[in-house]
C-alpha cells in the first residue's frame, strides 16, 4: 500500500467530513427538515450553484470513463466531449428562473412534487419516482466502480477494499448533512478537480516532451487517433448528433441537475452560475478528455482504459503530489453520487412515503418527526444495495452510465420541458410521454436495430415527443366535447 498516496486521500476524506458536520450545524432549523435537507433552505448563490451543478454533472463518467474512451479513441473523442460545453448553460436557462418560480409558488421540495402540481396526477409521480431510482440505481453504480478503480490503481488497495473505503464516505456525509452538506463539499470539490486538472495536464505534457510530440507520437501509434473520426471511423456524424443528444440537451431532463433549478436564492444567482458553470465546464472536458487521449503516448499498453487517470497521475507526478490530486477525479465522482443519494432518498421519503404511505395532514407533525432517522436508513440501505451491484463491474463503465443518463432523460425531459412552457400539456399526454419513452428506449437498447449509428436516445425522444402532443391534443378535444 502507497502510504504517500493514501494519506492525502484521508486528509481530503476528513475534509469532507469536516464541511459536512458544518453544515449540519449551520442548518436553519426553522426552514423545517425536509426543506433544509433536501434544498439547503434555497440558499445557494451563484458560485456555489456553478460549482455545484458542474461538480454533480462531472461524474466518474466524465472523469475516468470518458478519458478512457479518448485514450482508445484519440483527439476525434476530446472535440466530441466538447458538445457538453454548453450543458449548464441550457439546464439553468431552460428551467431556471420558470422552474424556480414554479416551485416555490406551489411549496415544491423535490422533482416530483413539481410533476404534480403541474399535473395534479398521482400516477405521474408513483412512474416518475420508480424511473428515477432504478436509473439513479445505474448511474451510482457507475460511481461506485469509478471511486474504487480509482482508489486500487493509485493507493494499493484491493477493489474491494477501495470499494467499501468509497461507499461508507459517501453514504455517511450525505446522510449528515443533507442538501447543504452536498453542495458545500460539491464546491470544494469543484475548486479540487480544477486543481486536479490543470496539475495532470501540466505533468503530462512535460513527461510527454511538449504537446507536438505527443500528437506526433498518436499519430505514430495510430494516424487515425488525431483524426475527428477516430479508429475505425466510429465517431460518425449519427453518433455526433445522438452525443449532442444524450450529453448536452437531453441534460436538462437529469433530475439530480433540474433539482440544482429550485435551490438558488436569486435571479442574480441564477446568472452568475450560468456564466462561471459553463467556464467550468469547459474547462473540466477540455482537461479530462485530453489528458486520456494524450496519455496513450506515456502510457501506450494499459488492460482497462479506465485505469488511464489514475495511472498517469502515478506515472507523470510525485507520489505526495498525485495524492493530493487524487482528490480530483475523487471529487467528481464523489460529487454526483452524494446527490444522487440526495435525490434517491427524496423520492422515497416525501414523493412515496409522506404523500402515499403516510397522507393525512393531521399526523403530518408526528411522522415528520421521523424523518431525520428515516433518511439515515434510506441513504443506508441505498449505499448498501449500490456496493452490492458495483462488486462486479463491467469493463468500461461510460456505457453502463450512458445508458442510465439516456433512460432519465427519455422519461422525464419532455414532462419537465412541456409542463413549464406549454399551456396544453396534459396528465395523460405526460403518461404517455414517459411510458413511450421507457419502453423505446429500453427496446432499443435491449433489440439494438441499425439505426445507422444513432444512438437509442433520438428515436426515443422522438417518439416520446409525438406521444406528448398528440395524447395531449387529443384530451383537450375530449375535454371540450364534455364541455
Amino acid at each position: 500500500m502507497n502510504i504517500e498516496l493514501l494519506i492525502p486521500l484521508l486528509l481530503y476524506l476528513a475534509a469532507v467530513f469536516g464541511l459536512a458536520f458544518f453544515s449540519r450545524r449551520r442548518a436553519d432549523s426553522q426552514q423545517g427538515f425536509l426543506n433544509e435537507y433536501l434544498l439547503g433552505g434555497r440558499s445557494m448563490g451563484g458560485f456555489v450553484l456553478a460549482m455545484t451543478l458542474a461538480a454533480t454533472y462531472a461524474s466518474a463518467s466524465s472523469f475516468i470513463g470518458g478519458p478512457g474512451a479518448a485514450y482508445k479513441m484519440g483527439l476525434g473523442w476530446v472535440l466530441l466531449a466538447m458538445i457538453q460545453l454548453p450543458a449548464a448553460w441550457l439546464t439553468l436557462g431552460v428551467l431556471g428562473k420558470k422552474f424556480a418560480i414554479e416551485a416555490r409558488r406551489h411549496g415544491a421540495l423535490t422533482l416530483n412534487d413539481m410533476l404534480y402540481a403541474r399535473y395534479q396526477s398521482r400516477t405521474v409521480v408513483i412512474i416518475a419516482s420508480l424511473a428515477l431510482l432504478l436509473a439513479f440505481f445505474g448511474t451510482m453504480v457507475v460511481q461506485f466502480v469509478g471511486g474504487a478503480r480509482l482508489l486500487e490503481a493509485v493507493t494499493g488497495l484491493s477493489y474491494q477494499q477501495g470499494l467499501a473505503l468509497f461507499a461508507i464516505t459517501v453514504g455517511l456525509y450525505t446522510t449528515i448533512g443533507g442538501f447543504r452538506a452536498v453542495v458545500m463539499t460539491d464546491t470544494l470539490q469543484g475548486i479540487m478537480m480544477i486543481i486536479g486538472t490543470l496539475a495532470l495536464l501540466t505533468g503530462l505534457i512535460h513527461a510527454g516532451g511538449g504537446l507536438s510530440d505527443m500528437i506526433r507520437g498518436l499519430h505514430d501509434i495510430d494516424p487515425a487517433l488525431i483524426t475527428p473520426q477516430g479508429p475505425d471511423g466510429f465517431i460518425s456524424q449519427p453518433f455526433i448528433l445522438s452525443f449532442w443528444v444524450l450529453v448536452c440537451f437531453g441534460v436538462i431532463g437529469l433530475p439530480h441537475a433540474a433539482v440544482r433549478c429550485i435551490s438558488y436564492k436569486s435571479s442574480q444567482s441564477l446568472h452568475r452560475g450560468m456564466v462561471i458553470g459553463t467556464a467550468m465546464m469547459a474547462f473540466l472536458m477540455l482537461g479530462m478528455h485530453l489528458a486520456g487521449a494524450l496519455g496513450r503516448v506515456v502510457v501506450p499498453d494499459i488492460s482497462s482504459p479506465d485505469k488511464i487517470m489514475p495511472t498517469l497521475m502515478i506515472t507523470v507526478l510525485p507520489p505526495a503530489v498525485a495524492g493530493i490530486f487524487l482528490a480530483g477525479p475523487m471529487a467528481a465522482i464523489m460529487s454526483t453520487i452524494d446527490s444522487q443519494l440526495i435525490q434517491a432518498s427524496a423520492t422515497l421519503l416525501k414523493d412515496l412515503y409522506l404523500n402515499y404511505i403516510h397522507p393525512d395532514s393531521s399526523n403530518r407533525a408526528r411522522v415528520e418527526k421521523k424523518l431525520p432517522r428515516l433518511s439515515l436508513w434510506v441513504t443506508g440501505i441505498f449505499s448498501v444495495l449500490v456496493f452490492i451491484a458495483a462488486v462486479n463491474p463491467p469493463e468500461m463503465i461510460i456505457w453502463l452510465n450512458l445508458v442510465a443518463f439516456g433512460g432519465m432523460q427519455a422519461v422525464f425531459l419532455w414532462p419537465l420541458v412541456l409542463g413549464l412552457y406549454w399551456r396544453k400539456a396534459t396528465a395523460e399526454g405526460a403518461l404517455a410521454s414517459m411510458v413511450t419513452g421507457a419502453g423505446s428506449y429500453i427496446w432499443f437498447t435491449v433489440v439494438k436495430p441499425d439505426l445507422g449509428g444513432v444512438h437509442a436516445i433520438v428515436p426515443s425522444l422522438s417518439l416520446s415527443l409525438f406521444a406528448f402532443i398528440a395524447v395531449s391534443l387529443y384530451q383537450h378535444r375530449l375535454d371540450r366535447a364534455h364541455t
